[in-house]
């Protein structure tokens, strides 16, 4: 028996032991979110009958992933509208957006536990012709039975950062092997592909692509939802939109709003929590915090009187960018490492972001070379320099412009890798 043989056997037989911690992992979440004890029979492979097999599957484990992953497959519906299409999450959240985005366009269900039963019961009812993974999205079992099925095997908007290639080193037994079977590994930057090839895979494999991020659009459906939030928000009320927020994140931000009330009572806080679960504890610390407070599933118009509206539904944050005069990306304030700049870029606002944005390391350094965004360099100076964006409105201009022209410039990967499958699938 081979070294490959050998690794992935004990990978499977280490996956196996540990069954009873990812049941009791979903068992505690589902406690603050019930759905994650729903559809338990879709973790172990067990798939609705009525799927269509033959297609092509895309997985994409949470909200940011769908989100990143949907120009890629809507050019996927548009190039192969014979084949199904099927987009797997790991998440309740991302299971939500996917159906929120798609509706019955698309295939949906959870992506099973990497244990050799339940993959093998996913692949005998779906048979795909090829599986796109994104990210850093690695597991060696599904890898495994793509390559012994002669599935094609795609890694698209790869990441792998010097921080994440130290840890993996430490498995390289399992993942080395496991790169190496994909049919190629597109990546979102040339460090990436740099760190994927350190890693032990070849060179043939890995190319620099561009990052799908970047490939976003005003849809018309975006449009609709802008139009409908618009209609509750008085023209003359200056929003502040956080967006993504962390536990403890929230307070920080609520605190500089409150030193810049004074000098603008027209600015409106808006908070757009990043877990359903934390909704009901952010309308509470606002109330807490002696601020009135609206929340978005409460349907209620925004008065004079508002301080916060708490955006407490899913796949909004893109409509709330729009209205924005000043976007602040979360997940920066804390050591979550920040989520995507790029989102409030499309609408040309001027956007701000805390010291750490190590998850959009990259991207951060364009828009700071571009002059396209605010990084703090301490947290603290957050009301100091919203102070500044609101009372100079050409400043403030002046950055969304140029976050906008950042996010132009470097469209283009979706088309890379759509090509990229094609010529791997040959249809």
């Amino acid at each position: 028996m081979n070294k490959q043989k050998i690794s992935i056997r004990l990978y499977q037989l280490l996956i196996l032991l540990l069954v009873p911690i990812l049941l009791l992992v979903l068992i505690v979440r589902s406690f603050s979110q019930k759905e994650y004890r729903q559809r338990l029979s879709e973790r172990f492979g067990w798939l609705p009958s009525n799927m269509q097999s033959g297609g092509i599957v895309v997985h994409a484990a949470s909200v940011g992933e769908v989100i990143a992953a949907k120009p890629f497959i809507d050019k996927l519906l548009l190039t192969y509208p014979e084949l199904p299409i099927t987009v797997t999450t790991f998440t309740p959240t991302g299971s939500a957006q996917v159906k929120k985005l798609y509706i019955d366009k698309v295939q949906h269900c959870y992506l099973p536990l990497d244990i050799s039963f339940c993959v093998h019961l996913f692949f005998r009812l779906l048979k795909p012709k090829a599986v796109v993974l994104m990210e850093t999205e690695l597991w060696p079992t599904i890898i495994h039975r793509c390559y012994k099925s002669d599935v094609k095997l795609l890694l698209i908007n790869a990441r792998l950062s010097e921080k994440s290639l130290k840890s993996y080193k430490k498995l390289s037994w399992i993942i080395t092997p496991a790169l190496n079977k994909f049919s190629a590994i597109l990546c979102q930057s040339a460090d990436n592909a740099e760190h994927f090839i350190e890693m032990g895979a070849s060179a043939d494999l890995v190319s620099n692509s561009g990052n799908l991020k970047y490939d976003i659009s005003v849809t018309d459906e975006l449009q609709s939802s802008v139009s409908q939030l618009q209609k509750l928000v008085p023209e003359h009320r200056r929003l502040l939109v956080v967006g993504s927020t962390h536990q403890g994140e929230e307070l920080p931000v609520i605190n500089a709003y409150k030193q810049l009330q004074a000098n603008n009572p027209d600015i409106l806080l808006v908070l757009v929590p990043r877990h359903p679960e934390r909704f009901p504890g952010v309308a509470k610390l606002c109330a807490e915090q002696g601020l009135n407070a609206v929340t978005r599933s409460s349907q209620q118009a925004i008065t004079d009187d508002t301080d916060i509206w708490v955006i407490d539904t899913l796949g909004e944050l893109l409509a709330v960018y729009a209205l924005a005069e000043i976007c602040i990306v979360a997940g920066s304030f804390s050591d979550v490492g920040g989520h995507n700049p790029l989102e409030p870029a499309l609408f040309a606002k001027p956007v701000v972001a805390g010291e750490n944005m190590a998850n959009f390391k990259e991207i951060t350094q364009k828009l700071i070379s571009a002059n396209g965004i605010v990084q703090l360099e301490n947290n603290h100076e957050l009301a100091a320099k919203l102070h500044c964006l609101l009372k100079d409105n050409e400043l403030a201009t002046s950055i969304g412009k140029n976050a906008y022209d950042v996010v132009i410039a470097n469209q283009g990967a979706t088309g890379r890798c759509i090509g990229r499958l094609a010529d791997i699938l040959n249809l």
